[in-house]
């Protein structure tokens, strides 16, 4: 059985060959044969994987028709076959070309071309599908057909997944030079447009076996079955049958799917063994088209030895022509070569406009980058010393800086003379600040209500150039110490009262500068009016009350 199958191959083959080398035109067939086969060269490598040597992977990826489409299929050696595990993501409904095509295939393709069905992958409602299989290949890439059904025999030419071997992927890696025979998406609708197929019409909850069995059939019909393949296209009928009966019976999907599956399979084979009968035909008619094409030739060998002179004109025409239209190519090819070459610099200059937007965006986010990191600094610094100032003397933070108030306890009564206790305290206050660069302090005199206007100035002026002047002997910069009076402006507490007069009778001293995140601002009087800072070298004279 197999060595008559290879001979009607080679016959097959043969006939094919001779047809296409025939220069005569054969007269068409009553009806047009479906058995097309389109030889496409594919990029796809195969993979000799290892005997009984383990595991290994392989990648999918989506060809043009599909480019989205994903996944890998694990190959593991066992003994006397391999184990195939394939999985991919986001599979489009195979609809999308066409009304023929309800679903996919998964395929071996040996080196030599020769290609295997492994079986049928059905993408879920997320395009996801898995399958598992073994074959006995040993050599073979892996590709993804749309196809009309799941038992076809031969790949279609729409290939939506090929295989890519991975760098780690175990095995020999094999190009597949033989060009692998895919059957023209037209093979399987011939005479039955894709509108008209059974699947076009059905209610949408029709299970896709059944769909698919309707299809085989209709298709196996169109190729001519009835005529030359009766029997198995009646079986397939008969399976299709008990399928639509399950059905109608809402027996379920697996009594539902066996029948229909069998009459697809059988259809397939139907349609096959008509593909063949009808290639047996053909062949046929083109050897008597080629035997009568002989005998005319023969006759036609006179009037052709007649034509010689005017075929020789005609050919030294032709001849001038070609080597017109050879000048016109090289041109043609001249010119394009300088629109590539003005492209390509184009590209160039566009790609280096890029790198250096690339380069100018880099730098700016290391701007605000270091610029973030120095405003963490600066708060990280400001809180560390507002912390050390608590320590020693109540400290706020507020809008103008770090203030430090010195309550009126810390001098003499009436007096600007500082108390031990204030004198201590300002000596730790002078080492802090001291440890911190930049810094700059204003010192603000505050007296209460009690005493007239010029008294509580002169008081508030002469309290603050102490604490001043004692920060300056500690060693603190005497350009970055300022200090003025307020007088009795600025209340922070009721002046009718002995406990709020208490807390206005003050000194503050703000602490502000860049390095802690704040600029200085001066404190404004009563009146509006911003008192100026009383130098270090002038002591108003008021003497002790």
């Amino acid at each position: 059985m197999k060595k008559s199958l290879v001979a009607m191959s080679i016959l097959l083959m043969a006939g094919w060959v001779l047809a296409q080398e025939a220069s005569t035109p054969v007269e068409p067939m009553d009806q047009t044969p479906v058995f097309r086969v389109k030889v496409v060269s594919r990029t796809t490598k195969a993979v000799n994987y290892r005997h009984r040597g383990g595991s290994t992977t392989v990648d999918f990826k989506g060809t043009s028709l599909m480019p989205e489409a994903s996944g890998h299929a694990k190959v593991d050696g066992k003994e006397g076959r391999l184990a195939i595990s394939a999985e991919v993501q986001r599979l489009q409904p195979a609809t999308k070309f066409g009304g023929q095509y309800l679903t996919y295939v998964l395929w071996a393709v040996t080196p030599e071309g020769r290609s295997v069905n492994l079986g049928e992958m059905v993408p879920n409602n997320d395009g996801k599908s898995k399958i598992d299989v073994t074959t006995d290949l040993q050599a073979f890439g892996l590709v993804i057909t749309a196809e009309p059904y799941f038992s076809v025999t031969w790949p279609s030419n729409l290939v939506v997944v090929e295989n890519i071997v991975r760098h780690e992927t175990k095995g020999f890696e094999e190009p597949i030079d033989a060009k692998f025979d895919m059957l023209e998406g037209g093979e399987y609708t011939i005479d039955v447009p894709a509108d008209q197929l059974p699947s076009a019409t059905a209610k949408p909850n029709t299970p896709l076996d059944l769909l698919e069995a309707r299809n085989a059939v209709a298709i196996a019909k169109a190729a001519g079955a009835q005529q030359y393949a009766s029997d198995s296209l009646s079986k397939a009928e008969d399976f299709l049958a008990r399928a639509e009966d399950y059905l109608q019976r809402k027996q379920g999907r697996t009594p539902i799917g066996t029948a229909a599956r069998g009459a697809t399979q059988m259809a397939e084979d139907a349609r096959v063994l008509t593909l063949k009968k009808k290639e047996a035909d053909r062949i046929a008619a083109e050897k008597h088209a080629m035997q009568e094409a002989q005998e005319k030739a023969e006759a036609d060998a006179k009037a052709a030895a007649e034509a010689e002179a005017k075929a020789k004109a005609q050919a030294e025409e032709d001849a001038r022509r070609r080597a017109q239209a050879e000048a016109d190519r090289e041109a043609a090819e001249k010119a394009q070569a300088e629109a590539e070459r003005q492209q390509a610099a184009a590209l160039a200059e566009q790609q280096r406009a890029q790198a250096e937007a690339e380069k100018a965006r880099l730098a700016a986010e290391e701007a605000e980058r270091q610029k973030q990191e120095a405003i963490r600094q600066k708060e990280e610094m400001r809180a560390r010393l507002l912390k050390q100032l608590n320590q020693v003397l109540e400290t706020k933070d507020t809008e103008r800086g770090l203030v430090v108030s010195m309550p009126d306890v810390l001098f003499d009564s009436g007096q600007y003379s500082l108390k031990p206790a204030a004198r201590e305290r300002l000596a730790r206050i002078s080492g802090i600040v001291l440890a911190y660069p930049d810094l700059k302090i204003q010192i603000e005199g505050y007296t209460d209500s009690i005493g007239s206007d010029e008294f509580n100035q002169r008081l508030s002026e002469k309290r603050a150039a102490t604490v001043r002047d004692y920060l300056v002997d500690a060693g603190v910069s005497i350009n970055t110490v300022f200090a003025r009076g307020m007088g009795k402006a600025n209340p922070i507490a009721d002046n009718t009262t002995a406990a709020g007069r208490k807390l206005n009778r003050r000194v503050e001293m703000i602490v502000s500068g860049d390095v802690i995140g704040d600029v200085m601002t001066p404190q404004t009087g009563a009146n509006n009016s911003s008192p100026a800072l009383t130098p270090v070298n002038q002591t108003p004279s008021v003497p002790q009350r």
